[in-house]
């Protein structure tokens, strides 16, 4: 299973979603915690850019000028690029320096590849 997977619960009796949308430090397998000091705005944003995008298809469903649309998708693109950012940041000061605190290699290596992912 991967270890990102929303579905799997932790002894508490806690799943895992719950614990990031509630900001509950938990760890994962490689043992840091992970503390997110933004999940309510990114959540928020996350609304608004799905909302966002609904509005779009809605505008391709009518027929709208494709030139409208294509203005709106970058909108919506933005949104999310940005929302990636706040999720990057949060990793950042909080998960990789823990890891780097404890000697997880493994938990740095894990971002260069999610970057590398994120940046194509």
């Amino acid at each position: 299973m991967n270890r990102d997977d929303h579905s799997h619960a932790h002894p508490e009796g806690m799943d895992h979603e719950y614990m990031h949308a509630h900001g509950i430090p938990h760890s994962h397998e490689h043992g840091h915690t992970h503390t997110h000091e933004h999940t309510r705005a990114v959540l928020n944003r996350l609304s608004r850019a799905i909302g966002h995008l609904q509005s779009v298809r809605t505008m391709v469903e009518e027929g709208r000028d494709c030139s409208e649309v294509l203005v709106q998708i970058a909108a919506v693109r933005s949104a999310i690029d940005n929302t990636g950012k706040l999720i990057l940041q949060d990793h950042l000061k909080h998960c990789i320096v823990d890891a780097a605190h404890e000697g997880d290699q493994k938990a740095i290596d894990d971002l260069c590849e999610a970057i590398d992912k994120y940046m194509k």
